[in-house]
């Protein structure tokens, strides 16, 4: 009981560290450091490069855990939490290439340091729409049939089913 709440709140935590971070520095650090040295935002950008870095780390960590450990197996059978939790994952892996490259020193990903005003933007919106997917997967009803709706009856999703009664039909 208690290493699904860590996870938990690890990952929130991390959510809102990172989003709430990514926000700081598009809507009040980079309009303020127009004009100012490199030399001062390269500062800026290797000390948020540890935060990020180990904030994707925290995230995979605790967000397979929570998905194998603990809401996974709750919402066997139900493909519509399944294909939500996909796309949110593949969002989540979008988000984490972009803030990698912002803060990133590879020539390859230059181009994206060189507008990230406007890639920040992008992955602030991305994962808007990540946590919108998450409010509602986690506020939605379980539709019948699924483990978590039989769970929450009180009932094993199998006892619905009529009994074999061995005859051939």
């Amino acid at each position: 009981m208690v290493l699904p709440l860590i996870a938990r709140v690890a990952h929130v935590g991390v959510a809102i560290l990172l989003v709430g971070g990514t926000a700081f520095n598009w809507l009040v650090l980079m309009p303020a450091m127009q004009g100012e040295s490199p030399e001062l935002a390269q500062k800026i950008r290797n000390r948020w490069k540890r935060f990020v870095h180990v904030g994707i780390l925290l995230f995979l960590t605790s967000g397979f855990y929570n998905y194998l450990a603990v809401t996974g197996p709750q919402h066997k059978g139900d493909g519509t939490y399944h294909m939500l939790l996909g796309i949110k994952i593949l969002l989540a892996l979008v988000v984490f290439f972009f803030a990698s490259a912002l803060v990133g020193r590879s020539a390859g990903t230059q181009k994206i340091r060189d507008d990230a005003r406007k890639w920040m933007g992008v992955v602030l919106l991305i994962a808007a729409v990540i946590v919108g997917i998450s409010g509602f997967v986690k506020v939605r009803p379980s539709p019948a049939g699924s483990v978590d709706s039989a769970s929450a009856s009180g009932t094993d999703a199998d006892a619905s089913k009529p009994a074999d009664s061995g005859e051939t039909r």
